[in-house]
């Protein structure tokens, strides 16, 4: 029977009483390595005429690594005012490795397979506390003024600003200090924006235009 084998780029035809497939490749001269295959069987029967392909075969592992994302449960809390929220506890995420087989057939590469997978850190979940308690949206004798004029020319009307140094925040730039002594949890740039002009409001009660030398005239204006 004459047989064609096809290996590294050549075409090899003997004639062969050859009882397999893969005695009739060693006939040919072609030597398998350990990860190569066959077009066809090995041990299939040769008929006459047949063309047989050699696969050569080299492969690895490869291990990636990726993140396992954290999940982030709500819970109410009456204490802080309604629109804030605080991060109680920060969450942090997983990491997983995962295995691959990397696979190349005459020198193609092949989709890498993936073996296995293993949990080497555990997402942590973040907890955040939801203000639910109403926020008063008045103090005594100050309600009239131009809150929002003083708001643009502090943070352009931002509630989340922070200056450059990330020293104030929110609408009427609070320090963290400032916006604690008023009553107020977490950042002022976290809270709502009622909760932020009624703090800016007990502030001005307590210190007058004093807090923002640049634009408390606004308040007037």
């Amino acid at each position: 029977r004459a047989v064609t084998v096809m290996a590294d780029g050549r075409a090899r035809t003997i004639r062969t009483n050859a009882a397999t497939v893969g005695e009739a490749v060693e006939e040919a001269g072609v030597t398998l390595g350990a990860d190569d295959t066959l077009s066809v069987p090995a041990d299939s029967f040769p008929r006459d005429g047949q063309t047989v392909t050699v696969l050569r075969v080299t492969g690895g592992r490869e291990v990636r690594e990726e993140e396992i994302p954290f999940r982030t449960e709500r819970t109410y809390d009456p204490t802080l005012l309604k629109g804030t929220e605080v991060v109680a506890s920060p969450g942090r995420p997983g990491l997983r490795r995962i295995t691959y087989l990397l696979r190349t057939v005459n020198g193609v590469r092949q989709e890498p397979r993936r073996e296995g997978t293993e949990v080497v850190r555990r997402p942590r979940r973040q907890v955040v506390k939801v203000g639910t308690k109403a926020a008063p949206r008045s103090a005594a004798g100050v309600d009239a003024l131009n809150w929002h004029g003083l708001a643009v020319c502090e943070s352009g009307g931002d509630p989340h600003a922070v200056d450059a140094s990330g020293t104030y925040g929110g609408l009427y730039q609070f320090d963290a200090h400032t916006w604690h002594t008023l009553g107020g949890t977490g950042l002022p740039q976290d809270a709502s924006e009622s909760e932020q002009t009624y703090r800016a409001k007990k502030l001005y009660a307590r210190r007058g235009e004093s807090p923002w030398p640049h634009c408390g005239e606004r308040l007037h204006g």
